[in-house]
């Protein structure tokens, strides 16, 4: 029997989840899915009941269910706790520890919402894109990483560190989800900068290689924020 886990979380979570089970009660009835939900802790509630972000047993059970929908998780009152306590580890830790390295983020605007943007419409007009960011490797998850030295003297440092391997998995998913829309694929990166992203250039022209049908191009990401707003 397919079983659903719902973690709320924070904030926002708990509204925007009681109405996302609304609906799968409704569509488990009508079409007699036989769907089973469970809710567990993450974030700051988890911290609240536990005293961790990411208890044992929501893992567990994330890992033994079929889907898992998130609401939200942090929030002001859990920000002075130290970095490895903060409801944001959390969702972190459930991303690593399920091996979710993949975030594919559409972006469509219907016609009938194109005056609502804080965008001229005339540039928003037919917005369709899908975003796809990789998850479990870079700077959130490199090490070393801390803040070290005396005061006065403190350095603050992060890692950010992909791997050929972890580059080429999310680079083929987004080359099979440009292969099933419109055949073209935008890589952002900071090449002229960062060697990190000299690699991850680098195999992205080859995984191309291996997609002939699909025009690639790469853009600087501060550029690519720019075009974002300007032209979609």
């Amino acid at each position: 029997m397919p079983n659903i886990l719902l973690l709320s979380g924070d904030g926002i979570g708990p509204e925007i989840m009681h109405e996302a089970s609304c609906v799968l009660d409704r569509v488990n009835d009508r079409y007699s899915l036989g769907l089973t939900m469970e809710t567990r802790l993450i974030g700051g509630a988890a911290i609240d009941a536990t005293g961790e972000p990411l208890p044992a047993e929501t893992l567990a059970e994330a890992k033994q269910s079929e889907a898992v929908i998130l609401g939200a998780v942090g929030g002001p009152k859990w920000d002075s706790l130290s970095m490895d306590k903060r409801p944001e580890k959390g969702l972190l830790k459930i991303r690593a520890g399920m091996d979710l390295f993949a975030n594919l983020r559409p972006a469509l605007l219907y016609p009938e919402l194109a005056s609502a943007s804080t965008l001229k419409e005339d540039v928003v007009s037919g917005l369709d894109l899908l975003i796809v960011r990789e998850l479990i490797g870079g700077i959130y998850f490199g090490e070393p990483r801390g803040i070290e030295g005396e005061p006065g003297q403190r350095v603050g440092f992060n890692t950010d560190r992909y791997s050929e391997s972890e580059i080429e998995r999310i680079g083929r998913i987004a080359f099979d989800a440009a292969m099933a829309r419109d055949k073209r694929l935008c890589s952002v990166d900071k090449a002229n900068v960062l060697e990190v992203t000299v690699l991850w250039r680098e195999v992205m022209e080859r995984l191309g290689t291996e997609y002939p049908e699909v025009e690639l191009s790469h853009m600087y990401v501060d550029n690519a924020a720019m075009q974002l707003v300007r032209q979609p």
